[in-house]
């Protein structure tokens, strides 16, 4: 009988193992994962952070790069405490997954309120920087920002290119008769801006405004579906390890 329940307990130890073992395969390929995308989403709006008014967009990804970066390193500590059956490094490794978890709870809420209030920012925001900051002595960041956000997404002016005849830049002498800036054209040349016509300029329903809240959202969408898949495995290999880390406390007691 007693043999029975020893070869019993060797299956669901060695069961356990297998199935910690591909969990922590797949956690630290979600690990590379989040680094990739928090990565990614910087590297692909950061001509736009200038334009934003609060950070909280750019620290949800930072927080989502730091998370991904523990994963991966807690992903190695997780082989190494399924092959050695170390209850000290299976703690620990619970511990880190628990860790985890409520650092990408917070990147999680960062941008779920960002996602919520992105369009009262973006109203209140951009075409403020658009009429006053561009081409402003001391705003040269804002205006390369702009001018890219212009070209990327093909569009000219906060909500239409009429916002820019209230602009600052338009109104003084180093726009040179232009009536909008250059990077509103089609095909930027220079003092394209002086013929604000259909055919010279880009004239899109909903401006720069409806374009980039649309980005950021599906940004946002990106690094919250991320955040939520990987959190879904680590509540797995929580559970898992506990088991495992059960198991061998019985084996060691028997």
């Amino acid at each position: 009988m007693a043999h029975c329940k020893t070869e019993q307990d060797d299956w669901l130890l060695a069961h356990l193992k297998y199935l910690l073992f591909i969990f922590n395969f797949f956690f630290w390929v979600g690990g590379v994962a989040v680094t990739a995308v928090g990565i990614w989403t910087l590297v692909e709006k950061s001509g736009y952070l200038s334009i934003l008014a609060s950070s909280t967009f750019a620290a949800s990804a930072y927080i989502l790069i730091f998370a991904g970066a523990l994963v991966m390193t807690t992903g190695f500590l997780g082989f190494g405490a399924v092959i050695r059956e170390q209850k000290g490094c299976l703690s620990m490794y619970f511990c880190l997954l628990l860790v985890i978890f409520l650092v990408e709870l917070v990147a999680g809420v960062l941008a779920h309120v960002y996602y919520q209030r992105l369009s009262d920012e973006l109203t209140q925001h951009l075409n403020s920087t658009l009429t006053k900051r561009y081409g402003q002595p001391r705003a040269a960041e804002i205006t390369a920002s702009v001018d890219r956000l212009q070209q990327d997404f093909k569009c000219c002016g906060s909500n239409s290119s009429a916002d820019w005849q209230h602009s600052s830049y338009i109104l003084s002498r180093e726009a040179q008769g232009r009536r909008v800036p250059d990077s509103c054209c089609k095909t930027v040349v220079v003092r394209c801006g002086q013929r604000a016509h259909p055919s010279n300029i880009y004239k899109v329903e909903g401006g720069c405004m409806a374009k980039l809240e649309q980005f950021l959202a599906d940004h946002l969408l990106l690094m919250g579906a991320v955040g939520i898949g990987v959190a879904c495995l680590q509540i797995c290999g929580m559970v898992l390890t506990c088991c495992l880390h059960r198991r061998l406390q019985q084996q060691h007691f028997y």
